[in-house]
């Protein structure tokens, strides 16, 4: 007798309907949710882990200061600690990292004053920064602009607080360690010199001024850093047309602080008083043609590789539009030579 067959189901595979706006708008709010979530976990533990290194540090050094068998240790106390307590709880508490802590209480030695925001590595950085006031620039700095550790490296690099407050009387440098860089007027965006070291050019080089554009361009990330906050990138070799002929501005951008246009051109020699004029006449058709009802005067920034300030002073002077000269270089400066000129602005 044959066995009856048994009985055959055919799987059907379903068709994904199309998604439809709401679904999508659906999609979307459910994934800002789960990133906003991420987001605050890895917050809090790093949270965690800076107070955790915070109160290890406070333990060594209430220990240094008052333990009463640390004679026994004497400078071997973090070596011997960085072998015991890696024994126990594995990496991560090697002898440097110990001093790293131990640092960082003496930075900071009242919990509520650590650095919100702030990484480890963030904070490694600027705790590798000597002087005081530069620790306390970077560290309101780089909350501000909510730079990466790569980003805040660059910076402490090229001497950052230092070029800028080389502009500054005694009252602006402490004014910038305690605030951080407040842009407010036009002058706030210079700084004494520009640094393009990572363009990666040899001082002196034998590029051109479209050539020098061309590689900031390329670099556009770097440079906006450098620029400083603020900055929107708007267009290389901006073509403005009056009457039957062009005419073509080398960098523009937008500030979105200044609520303004910024025109910046670059020569690739020295100051002279006939760049004034033509800048002139790019910041007056921005004011007339370009610029919204709402907008404020357009800046524009004569990038030199040097000046003579007797030359500035005669070519801006009576000169209506936002006009200011800058220095730039494309290799780091001397660092002694920097924080010595910053000691003089202090002690004056």
């Amino acid at each position: 007798m044959a066995k009856p067959k048994s009985a055959t189901f055919k799987r059907t595979r379903r068709s994904k309907p199309k998604p439809t706006a709401g679904y999508a708008h659906l999609v979307t709010s459910i994934g800002g949710l789960i990133d906003a979530a991420r987001q605050r976990v890895t917050q809090a533990v790093n949270t965690g882990m800076v107070r955790l290194y915070w109160e290890i540090g406070r333990h060594i050094v209430e220990y240094e200061q008052g333990g009463s068998d640390r004679a026994q240790y004497g400078q071997t106390l973090l070596h011997n600690l960085g072998q015991d307590l890696s024994a126990r709880f594995g990496k991560g508490f090697s002898w440097r990292n110990l001093f790293n802590m131990r640092q960082l209480y003496l930075a900071f030695p009242i919990l509520q004053a650590l650095p919100a925001k702030l990484t480890w590595t963030h904070l490694l950085l600027i705790l590798r920064v000597e002087e005081l006031l530069a620790q306390e620039f970077y560290v309101k700095q780089c909350q501000r602009e909510r730079w990466s550790t790569r980003e805040l490296e660059r910076q402490i690099n090229s001497l950052l607080f230092e070029r800028l407050a080389l502009s500054c009387d005694k009252k602006g440098v402490l004014a910038l360690a305690r605030e951080g860089q407040q842009i407010q007027h036009p002058t706030d965006l210079l700084r004494d010199p520009f640094m393009f070291e990572f363009l990666d050019l040899p001082e002196p080089t034998s590029l051109s001024e479209s050539e020098l554009e061309a590689r900031l361009v390329d670099h556009l990330q770097q440079f906006l850093l450098e620029l400083g906050q603020g900055f929107c990138f708007v267009a290389r070799q901006k073509r403005i047309t009056v009457g039957t002929d062009h005419f073509y501005i080398d960098l523009l951008f937008y500030h979105r602080l200044l609520k303004c246009f910024v025109v910046i051109d670059l020569k690739m020699g020295a100051f002279m008083p006939a760049d004034v004029g033509q800048m002139n006449f790019y910041l007056n058709y921005l004011k007339h043609e370009e610029g919204a009802p709402d907008d404020n005067l357009p800046i524009g920034i004569l990038l030199c590789l040097d000046r003579n300030e007797l030359y500035v002073r005669y070519a801006i002077e009576g000169v209506e539009s936002h006009i200011l000269t800058g220095r730039f270089r494309l290799s780091l400066p001397s660092a002694e030579q920097l924080k010595t000129a910053v000691q003089e602005v202090l002690e004056g």
